[in-house]
């Protein structure tokens, strides 16, 4: 449900309509929530203070170019329950500023894995914008995992949950669209996509298992255990995709 112009309630209706009220309907339970309790403080070691400001970053943007690209798709209930999604990146950015600021850290303006994402993003159209925004997506499935179940401290194993119940819905509402993008191609060809896709997401959790070892050695979690679950998870992603049509 939301507002027209004369400000009254009409049923959102479309083809991705399910997925507008899932949205809504998580953000109203986040409302009733209300934020973590962030007077209580955080104590960070420095490695899981760097970790966190990295992927704070990731979270952090407009997502203008995602959005006019699900404008130009010609489904507007898509492109809210997109924008919705946007809304969501940009809470969990605020949500992990909040742990930084309770730790007394600050957030960084940039790093350099954003920037590669982001400019990787542009320059595609929407079907292999958001495979290179899943590398991303599935990749924080198991880091935010790390921390709800290894972080040292409460508030941020608190609020890595909350954001990983988010990542969680996620996944699947970009998995849709791109089943529905995909559905023209050959089926030898879509899995020869998802194919090329898993190696990146390999690469991308190498990377990422390199750059915050010291982060999930904290959580308990080894750079091959991290990778290799990064892994699995891609695996059932790129099967429905490829296989669920």
């Amino acid at each position: 449900m939301f507002k027209n112009g004369r400000g009254e309630l009409r049923q959102e209706c479309g083809a991705y309509a399910d997925w507008v009220r899932d949205f809504e309907e998580a953000r109203e339970r986040r409302a009733a929530l209300g934020d973590p309790d962030w007077t209580r403080g955080a104590r960070l070691p420095r490695a899981l203070v760097r970790s966190v400001q990295r992927f704070q970053v990731g979270e952090d943007g407009d997502g203008g170019a995602l959005l006019a690209k699900a404008a130009r798709a010609g489904d507007p209930s898509y492109t809210r329950a997109a924008r919705l999604f946007v809304a969501e990146e940009q809470n969990h950015a605020r949500l992990l500023a909040g742990v930084l600021g309770a730790a007394g850290a600050g957030t960084l303006r940039s790093h350099w894995s954003d920037a590669v994402f982001v400019r990787l993003r542009r320059l595609l159209g929407l079907r292999l914008e958001l495979l290179v925004l899943m590398i991303a997506e599935v990749v924080a499935l198991r880091y935010y995992r790390a921390l709800r179940d290894g972080a040292p401290d409460p508030l941020l194993a608190e609020v890595a949950g909350r954001i990983l119940a988010d990542e969680e819905r996620h996944v699947p509402f970009h998995c849709r669209r791109l089943r529905e993008g995909f559905a023209r191609l050959p089926r030898p060809a879509v899995r020869l996509v998802t194919g090329g896709w898993r190696l990146l997401l390999v690469g991308a959790a190498w990377v990422v298992a390199a750059d915050h070892s010291g982060a999930l050695r904290r959580c308990g979690v080894t750079r091959r255990a991290f990778v290799r679950d990064t892994a699995g998870i891609g695996r059932g992603f790129a099967r429905d995709v490829a296989g669920c049509r």
